[in-house]
């Protein structure tokens, strides 16, 4: 039996700005933009990958108040509610391309203790991105 990811979330808080990220400066092909009202539900994946990141209104759910919302998109702002990690064959080569188009730098390319090199953004919206090195 196999078993693979097919959707992985993360919030935003900008559509333009989230697909700036990650169809500009990644190069996530965008495979589904839909809007109800004044959300969007953006899906991005890599070119040849089944994989997808669902990019999504936070709190989009009727049965969450507006106290409850306002807490969610302050989390996201801060960087502390989403979180995904991506691979590379070419981590400072993706490093330097993310950098010279504005990403928010947490991390630079780092050989880290527990043996995995990496390096760290956040999206527009705060996400944290991590990419290792294969």
């Amino acid at each position: 039996m196999n078993i693979d990811i097919h959707h992985a979330f993360l919030p935003h808080l900008d559509a333009e700005a989230a697909l700036g990220f990650y169809r500009d400066l990644l190069g996530f092909e965008v495979r589904n933009d839909v809007g109800y009202a004044d959300m969007r539900w953006i899906t991005v994946g890599p070119a040849g990958s089944a994989t997808t990141i669902v990019l999504h209104p936070p709190a989009a759910d009727p049965g969450i108040s507006d106290e409850e919302r306002e807490t969610i998109t302050t989390l996201i702002a801060k960087g502390v509610y989403g979180a995904i990690t991506l691979s590379t064959d070419d981590l400072d080569a993706l490093f330097e391309r993310l950098e010279a188009g504005g990403a928010d730098v947490v991390q630079e390319p780092t050989d880290q203790d527990y043996g995995v090199r990496d390096c760290a953004f956040r999206d527009p919206s705060g996400n944290l991105i991590r990419v290792n090195q294969r």
